[in-house]
C-alpha cells in the first residue's frame, strides 16, 4: 500500500487582536479551526489558502510569509501535511455562501481560543498559531511551483 499524506493549508489571519477562524462540523460536532483545507489538482500551495479562506469565510485573504510545514497524523492513522500561512484579509463579501460544513467565520482572541481546546479541530490549530505569536516567518519563496 502507497503512504499519501494529506497535503493542506492554512490561513492565520489577526485583525485588532482577534484571528479569523471557523466553526465547522466534524463528525456530528462542531469544531473551531483556522480556515484551512485540501489542496486540489492544477493548484498551487498558495491558490489553494486564497481559495480555502474565501469559500469558508468570504474574506479575502493575501498571504505574506509561511508560518511553518507541519505533519500530523490522527488517531485513525490518517497522515496530513499541512502549509500554515500569515497574511492580511482585505474584502468581505456578504453575499458569499460559506461552505456546506461551515457553520460560521468567527473573530477569536487567543485566550478564547486557548481555553477552548476541546473543541480545536486538530492539535495544528494551536501549535499554528503560537508558531504565528512567536513569529516564525518563512519566505513565500520557499514554495516553487514546477510545471511539467
Amino acid at each position: 500500500m502507497t503512504w499519501k499524506p494529506h497535503v493542506t493549508v492554512a490561513a492565520i489571519t489577526e485583525k485588532d487582536g482577534k484571528f479569523l477562524m471557523v466553526e465547522e462540523e466534524k463528525d456530528d460536532q462542531m469544531v473551531i479551526n483556522q480556515p484551512a483545507g485540501h489542496l486540489e489538482p492544477n493548484e498551487t500551495i498558495i491558490e489553494a489558502v486564497i481559495r480555502e479562506t474565501l469559500e469558508e469565510t468570504a474574506w479575502r485573504f493575501h498571504p505574506d510569509y509561511l508560518i511553518g510545514v507541519y505533519q500530523w497524523q490522527n488517531t485513525e492513522n490518517t497522515s496530513f501535511l499541512r502549509f500554515a500561512f500569515a497574511g492580511n484579509c482585505d474584502a468581505y463579501d456578504s453575499s458569499r455562501a460559506l461552505d456546506p460544513d461551515i457553520n460560521q467565520a468567527i473573530w477569536m482572541d487567543i485566550n478564547a481560543i486557548q481555553s477552548d481546546k476541546t473543541r480545536l479541530r486538530s492539535p495544528l490549530v494551536l501549535k499554528c498559531l503560537t508558531d504565528y505569536i512567536s513569529g516564525h516567518q518563512y519566505p513565500l519563496a520557499l514554495l516553487s511551483n514546477i510545471n511539467l
